[in-house]
């Protein structure tokens, strides 16, 4: 018997053991990226779909978000949205306000700046919202002021170059 004939059935004992493996990391690979997508954004890394109980009704006051330490947006960013979290407060008004420091060139504020529709979400309830940059300069220190307030740095540093805040509104 030739050295190849008597490496064959070795190997064919193998195959079985090696798709198996290869199945489990397939399966692991995609377990993983669905968990990932559903389940976040968790801390700096962003998710894909934000879920959630639908709000019914439009929201006319966001004065509740100050309560919450975070908000998570989805904007559609894309083939896939993408979901992050963001800081956002509401102004003595109700207004609500989202930013980000160095937001030029960000995946998630391009997004927004090419399709201002997105979903906001506080606590558990999802909201359709639409998103827009402000660009007046009262305004954006109105909501620095506000901003300011909610994490409890009021009177430490003036609103900082290069930094953007978009109006969120209920749709």
């Amino acid at each position: 018997m030739s050295e190849q004939q008597s490496q064959l059935p070795e190997a064919r004992r193998r195959r079985p053991l090696l798709l198996l493996i290869a199945a489990a990391l397939i399966a692991i690979v995609v377990g993983g990226s669905a968990y990932w997508a559903i389940a976040c954004p968790c801390g700096r890394l962003p998710g894909v779909y934000l879920r959630g109980r639908e709000a019914s009704e439009p929201v006319t006051n966001w004065s509740f978000a100050n309560q919450v330490p975070l908000c998570q947006i989805q904007v559609t960013a894309g083939l896939l949205s993408h979901a992050l979290n963001l800081n956002c407060w509401a102004d003595r008004n109700g207004d609500l306000y989202l930013s980000c420091a160095g937001c030029a060139g960000k995946r998630w504020s391009s997004a927004a700046m090419a399709n201002n529709q997105a979903r906001l979400r506080l606590d558990r309830t999802v909201y359709p919202v639409t998103l827009t940059r402000v660009l007046d300069d009262a305004e954006l220190d109105r909501a620095w002021e506000s901003r300011a307030l909610k994490v409890g740095s009021v009177g430490t540093a003036a609103r900082p170059d290069g930094w953007w805040s978009f109006r969120v509104v209920s749709r």
